[in-house]
Order: C-alpha cells, then structure tokens, then sequence
C-alpha cells in the first residue's frame, strides 16, 4: 500500500509580506487606495476624518479575528442571522377567512379516498423471513414451486 502524507494546517494562510498574509495585504491596499482618493477629492479636514475611519474599518477587517475566524465571515453570520432569525413565534389570533379557507382544504382533503391495505401482518411477517433468510425461504408460493420441480 502506497503511503501518502497528510496536509496539516491547512486553515493557516500562506505569509506574503512579513506577518501579513495575502488577504490582509488586499484589504489593506484597498484602504489606502480608497484614502488617495479622499485626499484628491475631500479637503483636509474631511480627509483626516475619512481617512482615519477608513483605516479602522480596513484595520478591522484585515487584521480582526473572532472565534478564530476571519472579521468579515463573523459579520456574514450576523447578518444572515438577522435576516432569518432562529425563535419563530406562533400567532394564534385567527381571522375569518382563513379559517373558512382551511375548512375548505380540510373538506378537498376528506373527499380522497384513502389508499387500500396491501400487506397484512401475517403477510408482513413472511416477507420479513424472506429478508432474514437472504432468500431461501422463498414463501408460501416459492415453496409450492419447489414442490412441483
């Protein structure tokens, strides 16, 4: 048999620059790229304020790890759970028509006919032994044609 190695640690991403991988670098990059931009169009008050809260959410983002887990995967979390939340409440004041839409599907309902018996236990039963056995009992008609050969 053929030995392989196993990859260990594979959740830590590859260093690029010094302690700084090649997400963080990207996100980073961005930032400043975004703070070159406010310092042509803003004047320099605004710049400083913009540039400052653009570093912190860029800093948060790059270097900011909750659980272990990246920034950005814990914020995709929050929002999902905010947009379907766990505790479901149930509302039981009823309005007219939708209890008079209900008895309608209940009456539809009725009106199927409800599917025929097809096994009886004893039936059950040798079907069951058919299993057990992987096929050599062959039931009461596979042992009648046993008999006939």
């Amino acid at each position: 048999m053929q030995q392989f190695t196993v990859p260990q640690f594979i959740d830590v991403e590859d260093k690029i620059i010094g302690p700084i991988t090649a997400r963080q670098f990207i996100i980073l990059l961005a930032g400043f790229l975004a703070m070159g931009v406010f310092y042509k169009i803003f004047d320099f008050s605004l710049f400083l304020t913009t540039a400052i809260l653009t570093l912190l959410i860029s800093g948060t983002f790059a270097f900011l790890k909750i659980n272990g887990r990246p920034f950005h995967y814990f914020l995709l979390n929050l929002i999902q759970t905010f947009k379907r939340p766990g505790l479901r409440v149930w509302n039981n004041a009823f309005r007219a028509e939708v209890v008079e839409d209900e008895a309608d599907e209940v009456e539809a309902i009725a009106r199927i006919p409800a599917a025929p018996k097809l096994f009886t236990s004893s039936r059950l039963a040798e079907l069951s032994l058919m299993v057990d056995t992987k096929g050599a009992y062959g039931g009461a008609a596979g042992e009648e044609k046993i008999k006939l050969q």
